[in-house]
């Protein structure tokens, strides 16, 4: 079983030779890897001709694209048996593709996906968001965890798919604003077979900080919409929730408001009070559970609120503009 690893790369050198290194530890080798740099400013070719001597390496330049049409653009010149996505900001552990081999070795699949984690090596901060990015009380588990709420969808952080679903199907249509999410629909609704390798876990770094971070939630808010536009059915009601806790936070804020302006003592604003710190504290002793760390746990609450305002707004933006508005 041959693996093609297909990078796309935008202006993050740092961040391929890193990726590269953790590549170089599998104790699964049959594998080539594909760097594809997509209009880059900030040139990776030295950093990736570094590892030719320890990798069955290629690096490629086209101009920019996105990242959906630079992965097809990886797969028509992949060779491998299967095609694995990673993201750029992603650390592979040494047993990714042996534990990826002995499961479809038992399990056939056409297209898989896995988890993600925090690496030890990790800011604080990367930690906080990987934690919201992964908890059952923000994204209900549906990245990637054993348990999920709803229809498993591989994200292209960490995503998998065979040369046969490639040649029948093709490759992304979109190439940004939930094109993942797009082509796994796709894919499952052609009829192959989608599943979750939870031991193929990687550690994906996502964001360095707080605003990079809101910025791309918001971004995945306006891309549920997107996949609205092209898979009515496939818009549920868990995800409005990120959008309730926002019209949540401004009536309680509202309410607040009032009350110190008013003088008054609104029932419902300590209500609403309550329910906001319950679910604080609920995330902070979560995340405390799984980290061990005080200080991350704190940051985890920020991220997670974080998460669910970013979601929510850029879902609702979108909502308004393309749905109710109807603009494109």
């Amino acid at each position: 079983m041959f693996f093609s690893i297909i990078i796309p790369l935008y202006n993050r050198p740092q961040e391929i030779n890193e990726l590269l290194e953790s590549l170089t530890h599998q104790r699964y080798t049959a594998f080539e890897v594909l760097v594809i740099e997509d209009g880059s400013m900030h040139d990776a070719r030295t950093i990736v001709e570094r590892y030719s001597d320890s990798l069955d390496v290629h690096y490629y330049s086209k101009p920019n694209e996105g990242q959906g049409f630079t992965r097809n653009f990886g797969f028509a010149r992949a060779k491998g048996d299967y095609f694995i996505v990673f993201d750029s900001d992603c650390l592979i552990p040494p047993d990714y593709l042996s534990n990826v081999v002995a499961f479809l070795k038992k399990t056939p699949l056409d297209a898989f996906g896995g988890p993600d984690a925090a690496h030890e090596s990790f800011t604080p901060v990367q930690k906080a968001i990987s934690y919201s990015m992964t908890s059952p009380f923000t994204t209900g588990g549906i990245r990637g965890n054993r348990k999920h709420l709803g229809t498993f969808h591989p994200r292209s952080f960490n995503m998998g798919v065979s040369r046969k679903v490639w040649e029948r199907i093709g490759g992304f249509k979109l190439t940004r604003l939930g094109e993942d999410i797009e082509y796994s629909i796709r894919i499952q609704a052609s009829g192959f077979k989608i599943g979750l390798i939870p031991e193929a876990l990687v550690y994906h770094k996502r964001r360095t900080d707080f605003w990079q971070f809101y910025k791309q939630l918001h971004f995945f808010g306006r891309a549920r919409i997107n996949i609205y536009k092209h898979f009515p059915r496939e818009l549920k009601l868990v995800h409005f929730f990120p959008a309730a806790f926002v019209c949540f936070l401004m009536i309680v804020a509202g309410l607040n408001a009032w009350n110190a302006i008013a003088g008054a003592g609104c029932t419902l604003a300590f209500a609403g009070n309550i329910l906001l710190l319950a679910y604080a504290t609920l995330i902070f002793f979560h995340a405390w559970a799984r980290t061990r760390d005080t200080w991350v746990a704190l940051l985890s609450v920020a991220a997670s609120f974080i998460q669910l305002v970013a979601y929510g707004l850029g879902f609702m933006q979108d909502f308004i503009k393309r749905v109710i508005v109807n603009r494109r």
